[in-house]
């Protein structure tokens, strides 16, 4: 967006900031009623930005974790783009249309032991899910402007390249309410970091940072751990291409560039990006369109959220005959980020050994 356009858009940003600062105030003073009392911990991660910052490894992150130090959590999601209403439970049959691309992947990523569902209230959601047996904990997906639940512990993302203390509400920017909601956050990950990030670098973001968050919130930074190709199930994965390979990269996410770059910095040649808007429905003519631009030997590579949406029933017969890879993204803190966040999460849970 243009500077100028940006400018000229700010009344408009600032009217739907004090809408929303007006909302936030009802919950804080508690003219709207928040739920409060649960029986296990609930965590939160989410952003102030429309968009991609990570939530998705960010979340298996935190499940992983748990269940690391013996706690039996589940996550909810609203389930975004799903084509169904109310709470969904994930099973086998479910799809990236009936689930939603994010919820789908997290189920297929801890291959059914950890509950994950759908709900687009919250509330109903939580106490859905608490209400079985197996459930201590839960972790809300995307969850910091759902204000009628109070969770114990609220993770606030925002990207290295795109800190949401430089950005303006919507429309002239692309936060969701005003910088001062990082106030609620208990814990600020700067996301998607250039490994290498200095000490000064991590200061002075800090710094700004903690200008609208809560002065003494902690600041920790994160970076993505890149897999090697997995191939997608079902499809024609073909052989595991190497560096130097000939690919066409597939993405319907909302920031593909830190892929990309990964891609190119690993030797991989793109010959061909089908670039897509996030939570985007492939269908059966773009992948038709994709698959003329393979030659012999090259194969596709895409993004695991990706790979959700490409199972989908109605795409089976384009898709059968594709040599398509998912790449796999792990989380990594910089520094000692990794050890201050679960001492941040140790207090809300009781003590286990751990697995």
């Amino acid at each position: 967006m243009s500077t100028l356009l940006t400018y000229l858009l700010l009344p408009l940003s600032w009217l739907y900031a004090a809408v929303m600062a007006g909302r936030n105030w009802l919950y804080d003073t508690g003219r709207r009623p928040v739920g409060r009392v649960w029986p296990g911990p609930v965590l939160s991660v989410g952003n102030l930005r429309v968009g991609g910052t990570g939530k998705t490894p960010h979340v298996a992150w935190l499940v992983r974790e748990l269940l690391r130090h013996g706690q039996r959590p589940a996550i909810l999601s609203r389930g975004y783009g799903r084509r169904t209403q109310g709470f969904r439970l994930g099973n086998p049959q479910e799809t990236a249309a009936t689930f939603g691309d994010e919820p789908l992947q997290h189920y297929q990523d801890f291959a059914g032991a950890v509950p994950v569902a759908v709900c687009e209230n919250r509330l109903t959601g939580l106490n859905q899910l608490f209400a079985r047996p197996e459930v201590g904990a839960v972790v809300l997906d995307d969850a910091y402007q759902h204000r009628r639940v109070q969770p114990h512990f609220s993770v606030l993302l925002t990207e290295q390249q795109r800190p949401f203390y430089q950005d303006f509400v919507l429309p002239a920017g692309r936060l969701r309410e005003s910088r001062n909601g990082a106030r609620r956050a208990d814990v600020v990950i700067v996301t998607k970091c250039d490994p290498q990030l200095s000490a000064a670098d991590q200061q002075e973001i800090t710094r700004r940072i903690r200008h609208y968050a809560r002065p003494a919130v902690p600041v920790l930074f994160s970076t993505y751990a890149y897999g090697a190709p997995v191939p997608v199930p079902g499809l024609a994965a073909g052989v595991v291409p190497g560096a130097g390979a000939e690919i066409v990269l597939l993405t319907g996410i909302a920031q593909p560039g830190p892929l990309r770059k990964h891609l190119e910095g690993a030797g991989y040649r793109i010959v061909h990006h089908a670039r897509f808007a996030d939570h985007h429905a492939f269908q059966s003519e773009e992948i038709a369109a994709l698959a003329a631009q393979l030659r012999p030997g090259q194969v596709v590579l895409t993004t695991q959220k990706d790979a959700v949406r490409l199972l989908e029933p109605a795409l089976a017969a384009s898709v059968a005959n594709l040599p398509v890879f998912y790449i796999p993204i792990d989380v990594c803190f910089l520094a000692d980020g990794a050890d201050r966040l679960r001492a941040l999460l140790t207090p809300y849970f009781p003590p286990h050994a751990v697995v």
